[in-house]
């Protein structure tokens, strides 16, 4: 199933190029403060598929281009991302900016992003005006989970998993804290919608992808994870507490490289889906804490 936000929060359920609107089914409140009308569904999936399924068999159908896809869940309670975690891209980060350390994903571990920073497929990049700085694309794998825990097994992970989608991690390349980096507001595209788990079989070979302005720049799959889906969760899980509607970014591959206002981004996941973003520039999000030397 392919669950989507869009219009201001309404809940729907995307079939081919059509949208079915459940949000009347789902008691779910348009416009409503905060935004968690998805997280109650993820968290009551269980009991609620089969009124979904049989409430979209007969239910009136818009085309998608008709609606506004947001992101799918715009308040998590945390979104954990893994740092270099395919042996590539931390190679390149090596050689090419000396900004990374010799640790992998597996000696280091992970990072939260700021909730704030998440957007959707219909809401542009925007550049903070840093002119000394490059600010770079990264492309990732989101996975959202659907039931909670602590200290969750390797042999239990999939277990959690609701589903995937579509997420490029912006970042300003520099030796900031890394959560100052990524954080700014829109610097973490997520969507079209999610895909639920079980349309999604095969978590350790899943194609990525993303152009900028039609040239391809990285393309992997997730059996080049250094720290893979399972293992991701049973780190995280090992330090905090997982709730339904937390989103795990799973690291980038290589190819990772700087964008402009103007630009047009593309990320591709198979069996996932796909978004195209712009990129604008702004004249805001500038502070003296850029103003030191890169190197």
């Amino acid at each position: 199933m392919k669950l989507a936000s869009f219009n201001g929060g309404r809940i729907g359920v995307v079939i081919d190029d059509d949208i079915v609107d459940v949000s009347e089914l789902l008691n779910a409140t348009p416009n409503a403060w905060p935004p968690v009308a998805m997280l109650h569904v993820i968290d009551r999936f269980a009991s609620l598929r089969g009124k979904i399924e049989d409430f979209v068999q007969t239910a009136a159908r818009t085309k998608l281009s008709g609606v506004r896809l947001e992101t799918p869940v715009a308040w998590p309670n945390k979104v954990i991302a893994f740092p270099a975690n395919y042996h590539a891209h931390v190679e390149e980060m090596k050689t090419g900016t000396g900004l990374i350390s010799a640790f992998k994903a597996d000696g280091q571990g992970f990072f939260l992003k700021a909730n704030s920073s998440l957007s959707g497929p219909n809401d542009p990049i925007v550049l903070p005006n840093i002119p000394n700085r490059q600010i770079h694309h990264e492309c990732e794998l989101a996975i959202f989970i659907g039931k909670g825990g602590r200290e969750i097994s390797r042999d239990d992970a999939l277990g959690h998993v609701f589903g995937y989608a579509c997420l490029i991690d912006v970042v300003v390349r520099g030796k900031e804290e890394r959560v100052m980096r990524k954080s700014y507001d829109s610097f973490c595209p997520v969507g079209p919608y999610i895909v639920t788990a079980d349309e999604v079989p095969n978590y350790d070979s899943i194609d990525l992808q993303l152009s900028v302005n039609g040239e391809t720049r990285q393309s992997a799959s997730t059996r080049d994870l250094i720290v893979d889906i399972p293992e991701m969760i049973r780190m995280a899980s090992a330090v905090m507490t997982l709730y339904p509607g937390d989103i795990i970014a799973t690291g980038t591959p290589a190819g990772v490289g700087p964008i402009h206002g103007g630009d047009k981004v593309v990320i591709e996941i198979g069996k996932v889906g796909k978004m195209s973003i712009d990129v604008v520039q702004s004249e805001g999000g500038n502070h003296p804490v850029w103003d030191k030397p890169l190197n």
